[in-house]
């Protein structure tokens, strides 16, 4: 009912995450990033616990196709699961069970990974995978949505669409930015333009947030004269 793409950007780091569906707010369910250790998605019939339980996995030093081996041996229901997980070094793994609905399937090359189901056909991950090659050097979301606007105008999801989610992060456990459409009749175009508003002042405030080394900064004056200078540039 999915499909999604899983990147990683060489030269910064930068991890990301992008997923559209004809399912109510597949972003809530399916894909999971963290700064500095991986990203993932779980789709078709979802087991939620799979993308969070993966990167814990990559946080304990796994690698992804050990991860993901390991949490679909112990799922039940494993021919019912799709999912693929990439790490922060670029490898990546993939799962597509024999019960997951046609077309089902994933592609994959160094730092990207893309995998769908109940998909128009084997045209859409591969649009979304020559896309993301195609773009290197961009920002890593428009990465993802130019990436994931290709596997739609390739066809997508075949029944439709109304969800859709993007995530991409950086050095902290928490995301960069994270952005959700839950139900709407054009879900990526709607992405896109929150991505819009976001770039206009959350991607200026976000530099200020904590992380793990520095206690951000919380001087509220000193945040409102950086972020309107930024916007004037």
């Amino acid at each position: 009912m999915t499909w999604s793409i899983l990147m990683r950007d060489p030269t910064t780091g930068e991890l990301g995450v992008a997923v559209a569906s004809r399912f109510l707010a597949a972003g809530a369910l399916c894909p999971r990033v963290e700064g500095g250790i991986g990203a993932a998605s779980t789709q078709a019939l979802v087991n939620p616990f799979v993308a969070p339980d993966a990167l814990a996995r990559l946080r304990a030093g796994q690698g992804p196709v050990q991860a993901l081996s390991e949490l679909m041996q112990a799922d039940p229901g494993q021919a019912m699961r799709q999912a693929h997980v990439l790490a922060a070094d670029g490898t990546s793994a993939q799962h597509t069970g024999e019960g997951c609905v046609d077309w089902c399937g994933h592609v994959s090359a160094p730092d990207i990974s893309v995998a769908g189901n109940m998909l128009a056909g084997p045209q859409v991950v591969r649009a979304t995978l020559d896309s993301a090659l195609a773009s290197a050097g961009l920002p890593m979301a428009e990465r993802l949505l130019l990436a994931m606007e290709a596997g739609e105008a390739a066809g997508g999801d075949k029944r439709g669409r109304q969800s859709a989610a993007m995530q991409v992060a950086s050095a902290d456990p928490y995301p960069d930015l994270d952005l959700r459409v839950d139900d709407h009749a054009d879900p990526l175009a709607e992405l896109r333009r929150l991505h819009g508003v976001w770039r206009g002042y959350l991607r200026h405030f976000r530099r200020f947030l904590p992380g793990r080394d520095h206690p951000g900064v919380f001087d509220r004056a000193v945040i409102q004269a950086a972020i309107l200078e930024a916007q004037s540039e």
